[in-house]
């Protein structure tokens, strides 16, 4: 393959990943029972389009609720406000276009968005790597625990596309170009208010560094021009304005201004109260002492790691999204079996594990575990099985 074009590289390893996935989907399906979407032991293509792939076919064929359902208490219940726009649109239009089935359609651009999110992640991995760690570093994400996920009816593969898009137009300093992919990112998944705070941190570090060197006597050739200055602040403001672009359409919609954080929370339980679900959830699992501490310690280990060497490497745009992304995660998130796909984004870390060791030992080695536990993913959280007290753990 070393002779083979870059873009036939990527594509053909991610591929590979992905058949490898459908196989694992493939076998957990002969294992399935009886559960509430189809018969015991489906095809492959009923099987992956189950949990919130029905809440976007829902979405793609019946729209988003003027009025918010909700129960004889008055509590909101369970509705498609939860799960953002873009994905179900290009659903819809795909649907239209090519006569095939709403399913069909959204599996069809999960797995294309997946394939171009190799691609584009290759790209932005190789602004801080040589071709050999860059490619490693997108075989990590593509066989990442939860990579199975790229290629079923859910909106990550986009997200990721699109996400991984607006940071290579951020590092390649092209800010006018990123609005677009910033917006479209915005209406895919809830991204926007880490990837607003990243870019409102970094145009603050921009306009001091700009300014500290100008200061210093050097010469004007910073690290950012007045004009690249402007374009980061205008990027700035876009991305603040589509954080908060989805629930202000869902306000505008129901005349409700809590539309979507209401009916996200839904699936929570609760209202949301900031950082309090890390420590409700740390309790339940280490005890009343250490589950207190042990938030402290997830954000201790976290800050470690990004002082790390090979996290250092990655240059201070990712680094800044990393941080930005796990301390919204921190502050908005209910830690629960859903977590681990939600660490999807943090994939520039990906590129600080090939940039670990140069071993082939190590990279080989780390792959095969990385497929052994999709293979645990798939069997314990997205195969359904009854609980006790009803319902499943969700993907």
């Amino acid at each position: 393959m070393a002779r083979w074009p870059w873009w036939v590289q990527v594509g053909g390893l991610y591929v590979a990943a992905r058949l490898v996935s459908a196989w694992i989907f493939m076998a957990a399906a002969l294992h399935q029972g009886v559960n509430p979407w189809f018969p015991a032991k489906p095809d492959y293509w009923s099987f992956v389009n189950i949990w919130d792939a029905r809440w976007y076919g829902e979405a793609l064929q019946n729209g988003y609720p003027a009025v918010l359902p909700t129960d004889g208490a008055g509590n909101v219940q369970e509705n498609a406000w939860a799960f953002y726009a873009l994905f179900p649109m290009l659903g819809r239009v795909a649907a239209g276009l090519t006569g095939i089935s709403p399913a069909s359609a959204l599996t069809m651009i999960a797995m294309v968005s997946g394939l171009g999110a190799a691609l584009v992640i290759y790209k932005l991995f190789r602004l801080r790597a040589s071709h050999r760690t860059a490619l490693w570093g997108t075989v990590f994400v593509s066989t990442f625990p939860v990579s199975a996920v790229l290629q079923v009816p859910y909106a990550e593969s986009l997200n990721l596309l699109l996400l991984a898009t607006a940071l290579l137009l951020v590092m390649e300093r092209r800010y006018l170009w990123a609005m677009p992919a910033v917006v479209l990112m915005c209406l895919s998944r809830p991204t926007g208010v880490p990837f607003a705070a990243m870019i409102g941190l970094l145009f603050l570090h921009r306009v001091w560094q700009h300014y500290s060197a100008a200061e210093a006597g050097r010469s004007r050739d910073t690290p950012h021009s007045v004009p690249q200055l402007w374009s980061l602040a205008g990027l700035t403001a876009v991305s603040g304005i589509g954080a908060l672009l989805w629930p202000a359409i869902a306000w505008a919609v129901t005349g409700d201004i809590q539309a979507y954080t209401k009916t996200e929370t839904v699936w929570r339980g609760h209202d949301l109260v900031p950082f309090k679900p890390w420590f409700d959830t740390g309790i339940l699992l280490f005890g009343p002492v250490l589950g207190v501490l042990a938030p402290f310690v997830f954000v201790a280990l976290f800050a470690a790691a990004m002082m790390c060497r090979p996290v250092r490497a990655l240059g201070t745009e990712l680094r800044l999204w990393c941080a930005c992304y796990m301390g919204y995660l921190l502050i908005f998130l209910h830690p629960q079996t859903s977590t681990f796909r939600m660490l999807l984004p943090l994939f520039p870390l990906a590129l600080s594990a090939a940039l670990v060791s140069r071993s082939r030992a190590y990279r080989g080695s780390v792959v095969i575990m990385f497929v052994l536990l999709q293979i645990v993913w798939i069997v314990w959280l997205w195969a359904w099985a009854p609980l006790p007290g009803g319902g499943d753990y969700p993907p």
